[in-house]
């Protein structure tokens, strides 16, 4: 069983202090385990992670241990992963151009929107830069789910809108358009719905959170992140922020900044007030380093568990992806 030791180290600071916990999780041999593109929690504090892999979703007890595994060649390309209420969970394939919901077993519910067909933005390849806003979805990321079924779901890579469906799947409206301005996204990555029904979204590339009501209208703006992939809302409405950094996962044509920051993760209050953070050095094999940080959740104890896109950034940057880290735990001191 995987745990922390006395003598490793803390991370974070105040109140928000955690351990790593190391060799965590145990994967089967068997399992073409290629990266931790999504992550989440489950029923009984079960993770459920996305890779990119076969199977596409491996589940493990809280401890490590691997339970099961499903979903071989479902999917184009897995993106983002969201664990509902009801214990089902929704799928995006950011390449196959689909939202899915299925049950905690596998079992495929339904497809949210069009399925395989991409909208017409404009987009070429996954340059952001060339694109205009369209209905949905074209390389659509993360999805939300409120507490009355509604969803919220960003989109994405080649689009740069939110899609507001209702809980029978309908499409309510979108807002959205491409840019740097209030309300508008340079890849709005990933999204969260808090206990006040405001809609946040991880606006990756304008290194921003705007938040929204469920309208879309604009209610605040935080930008102490670098490149912010995902935010996760616990029920005290405190926010766990993966941040990829501006060291790895650049496009082509982003050029790295002088004195780049690693992948990091931050915790804000309510009002989007940092309460901790740690990472944003540049060594990712480090304890307290991150390469890619792409997804994160936090379990009911309050263990914060982070998915990284090691393997994608790495290759796609000419670099040795051996020994990156792409699924890490880290246990609330």
């Amino acid at each position: 069983m995987a745990q922390h030791s006395k003598t490793s180290p803390v991370l974070g600071h105040g109140d928000w202090q955690y351990h790593p916990v190391p060799h965590w999780p145990q994967i089967p041999a068997d399992i073409d385990f290629v990266e931790a593109i999504g992550v989440a929690v489950g029923s009984n504090d079960r993770v459920l992670v996305f890779n990119r892999g076969n199977p596409a979703v491996l589940v493990f007890e809280p401890d490590g241990q691997f339970v099961e595994a499903w979903g071989h060649n479902c999917f184009v390309r897995p993106h983002g992963i969201t664990a509902a209420s009801d214990g089902s969970l929704y799928l995006t394939d950011d390449l196959g151009h689909r939202v899915s919901q299925y049950s905690s077993r596998g079992q495929l519910m339904r497809n949210i929107g069009p399925v395989g067909i991409p909208s017409e933005t404009g987009v070429n390849g996954f340059d952001f830069r060339t694109i205009t806003a369209a209905g949905p979805f074209n390389l659509p990321t993360n999805v939300a789910v409120a507490v009355d079924g509604h969803l919220f779901i960003a989109d994405g890579y080649g689009n740069s809108r939110v899609h507001h469906f209702d809980a029978d799947g309908i499409l309510v409206h979108s807002w959205g358009s491409p840019g740097d301005g209030g309300s508008a996204f340079n890849i709005p990555h990933g999204i969260c719905v808090d206990s006040r029904d405001r809609v946040l979204v991880a606006d990756r590339e304008n290194s921003r959170i705007q938040i929204f009501d469920r309208v879309g209208s604009l209610l605040d703006t935080w930008t102490d992140v670098v490149r912010p992939c995902q935010i996760f809302a616990n029920e005290g409405d405190v926010f766990f922020v993966a941040e990829l950094g501006n060291k790895n996962g650049r496009f082509p044509w982003q050029p790295k900044p002088d004195q780049p920051t690693g992948g990091r993760v931050s915790i804000f209050d309510p009002d989007g007030r940092l309460l901790s953070r740690w990472g944003g050095g540049l060594d990712a094999r480090q304890t307290d380093g991150f390469y890619a940080c792409h997804d994160i959740c936090v379990d009911s104890q309050g263990s914060i568990y982070v998915g990284e896109v090691a393997v994608t950034a790495a290759t796609a940057a000419g670099e040795d992806a051996t020994g990156l880290p792409t699924l890490r735990k880290f246990v609330r001191v």
